[in-house]
């Protein structure tokens, strides 16, 4: 369990959207004609213009550009690829359309730009065809912004903005940087201001004098030392750059204090570390309950964050295999030799890198004996019903691949399909990918049935009792968790649990088509 990993996935701590970037020959100026004055602060963000991240920060930092004005120097680049004149984004051809937008905005209505991108951003799947209405409301000459969008012109902006994102080495979406220093501080529209303010010399300006204090958030953290994959301290930095004011206590279950702490909690029994609990304190800080409010759960008079944890204390106690909450846990698991299994959502792209590189990994073990099965996260039961991060497409593709899985497993053949769709895994024509053999009756009539609801039940049981929630996470053996999503680090560790296995004597790709390592989580 890497709890740090988990909440790249599911909170807005660190960067959210992931690409390689690319490069191109242009100029590494940030475009900006908007007089400043001698007293502003720079501040600059590298986006994408359809990452959930991307636009909570664009939206966030609007208040401070319309309240310092000229005493703001800002800009912002987008995040992707050139190839050879091919421009590419994480989020597909509608978000290099969106970014093209809001450059072409830029150069023409600099002042303006930024009411143009609220207005895109309360929709921000839609970037590539709302901009016509946000720019008459924002007063933009659609006309300019149309030839610049439609010509070479926008091309050529966007071009160099990947550039200047590169030269920067933003690949996450947002990647800040305030007074030439990385900001990884809160996203509110007062984190932001409080941030800028702090830097100014001498006078500062007028909204600088209106913001109200920091408030006090108290946390805990509970963890336990002898749980090596409990990156506490990586999780305690994530949560001090989205709480303002954070007072942190930290707790080790090891210790008489942090045991006393953690069995003082209502049904502990139950409870996995690491454990983040906040007491009321947690609601006057408005940016931090923005981030949290999906993922917070009472317990008790506190609440506690869901991070993905899977680290049951009392299992490792003596005799702790023994008591039935333990009996499914990796500590206890016996260990299954030549096997590995991955745990997905369908439609997560880093779940989709990662089947992906199966591939080449099932080609490099061909006929070694490995057994590879694909699990999927979600949530729910198949008498109340699903539900998954990605809304109900991924569930009904969930549904879907396991019906191919169960129908199609012999010599792996249901990679086919899954390879297939994950070229356009939220196109609803899926159709189109049940050939060679698989029947697109038998898979509709599993998928919308009973028969497909109760695969899925049963399928998610597994990745509940592992307590595993990121998308992708990977068990070699059914015992050893790792992350990855490329085919030599999927090799490394199948081979550090299976040394003799043909095969692992080779070396496999360790690219991945633009996506570094992240996680969706549940």
């Amino acid at each position: 369990m890497n709890p740090s990993r988990t909440l790249i996935g599911c909170l807005v701590l660190l960067a959210g959207c992931n690409n390689n970037g690319g490069t191109s020959t242009a100029s590494a100026t940030a475009a900006t004609t908007v007089a400043k004055s001698a007293n502003a602060v720079k501040m600059e963000f590298f986006v994408m213009s359809q990452c959930p991240y991307g636009v909570q920060v664009m939206n966030g930092v609007k208040d401070a550009v319309d309240k310092l004005g000229p005493d703001l120097d800002f800009s912002f680049d987008f995040i992707g690829s050139d190839n050879a004149g091919t421009l590419t984004s994480m989020h597909g051809a509608d978000e290099v359309t969106g970014d093209i937008v809001q450059l072409c905005a830029h150069k023409y209505a600099p002042a303006a730009t930024m009411n143009l991108i609220a207005c895109q951003n309360k929709n921000p799947k839609e970037v590539a065809r709302n901009w016509e209405g946000c720019a008459k409301e924002a007063n933009i000459d659609t006309a300019k912004v149309k030839a610049c969008l439609e010509g070479a012109e926008g091309k050529t902006l966007l071009s160099e903005s990947f550039a200047r994102s590169a030269a920067r080495g933003a690949r996450g979406s947002p990647t800040m940087f305030l007074a030439g220093k990385p900001y990884n501080k809160g996203r509110s529209s007062n984190d932001f201001l409080r941030a800028i303010c702090n830097e100014y010399k001498d006078t500062k300006p007028a909204a600088c004098a209106a913001l109200p204090p920091q408030p006090k958030v108290n946390v805990t953290v509970i963890s336990d030392s002898r749980c090596t994959e409990c990156n506490t301290q990586q999780l305690v930095g994530m949560l001090g750059m989205q709480i303002g004011n954070p007072v942190m206590t930290q707790l080790d279950y090891a210790s008489v204090e942090g045991r006393a702490a953690f069995e003082a909690l209502p049904n502990f029994q139950t409870l996995l570390l690491p454990i983040v609990l906040f007491d009321e304190t947690i609601k006057a800080d408005t940016s931090a309950m923005g981030a949290f409010a999906r993922y917070l759960k009472p317990l008790g008079d506190k609440q506690t964050l869901a991070i993905g944890a899977s680290w049951q204390p009392a299992c490792m106690n003596e005799n702790g295999c023994q008591l039935d909450a333990c009996k499914n846990t990796l500590g206890c698991k016996t260990e299954t030799p030549k096997t590995l299994d991955v745990f997905v959502m369908s439609q997560c792209p880093y779940g989709v890198q990662a089947l992906n590189a199966m591939q080449e990994v099932l080609t490099n073990f061909k006929g070694s004996g490995l057994t590879f099965n694909v699990n999927y996260i979600a949530s729910g039961t198949a008498k109340a019903g699903f539900q998954s991060m990605h809304g109900e497409g991924e569930v009904a593709e969930d549904l879907r691949e396991l019906c191919v899985i169960k129908k199609y497993a012999k010599d792996q053949k249901f990679m086919d399909y899954v390879l297939c769709r994950n070229k356009e895994i939220r196109s609803g024509e899926w159709e189109k990918c049940a050939t060679n053999g698989i029947d697109a009756k038998a898979i509709k009539a599993c998928a919308e049935g009973e028969e497909g609801k109760k695969l899925l039940e049963e399928n998610l049981g597994h990745a509940t009792a592992l307590g595993i929630g990121a998308s992708p996470t990977w068990l070699a053996n059914g015992k050893f968790k790792f992350s990855g999503i490329d085919a030599e680090t999927i090799r490394k560790n199948v081979c550090a649990h299976n040394p003799t296995l043909k095969g692992c004597d080779k070396t496999l790709s360790a690219t991945t088509n633009g996506t570094p390592a992240g996680g969706c989580a549940q």
